[in-house]
């Protein structure tokens, strides 16, 4: 089962601005360890399953992982072989716009090296170039 959103107020979606820096979510809060977004882009819900399965299975199910971006952007496609014209495409899927500084995943309950290894597994599925970064406490 995909992400998604439970129900959304309008279908559709203009494509909307990517431009700057996160708004928020750019700090390791939850977990020890995180994946930081260090370019723009969309992100499917598909790629962030895709790399939650990928860190979920190196830790073999120890740990704890966050997903800290959630699709709720839809996206439209129009069919293959159409004209122009005659409207925008039926939604096709889901999207996250991830901009730079934003973290995407976190875990808990590993070794950093771990850690480290599982993440690197996760930024292969993603669009966007990634850094490991490590909980800053005080």
């Amino acid at each position: 089962m995909a992400l998604q959103p439970k129900r959304v107020k309008y279908r559709k979606q203009q494509r909307g601005s990517r431009k700057g820096f996160t708004k928020g979510g750019s700090e390791v809060v939850f977990g020890e360890y995180g994946l930081q977004a260090l370019t723009r882009g969309w992100v499917t819900a598909q790629q962030l399953e895709a790399a939650r399965v990928a860190i979920t299975r190196h830790m073999k199910r120890r740990g704890k992982v966050w997903i800290r971006t959630f699709p709720d952007k839809p996206y439209t496609k129009k069919p293959a072989e159409t004209r122009m014209g005659k409207g925008k495409g039926a939604p096709e899927g889901w999207v996250a716009v991830v901009k730079p500084g934003r973290v995407m995943f976190e875990l808990e309950g590993v070794s950093e090296s771990v850690a480290k290894e599982a993440l690197c597994l996760a930024a292969a599925k993603l669009p966007v170039h990634t850094r490991f970064v490590v909980r800053h406490t005080i």
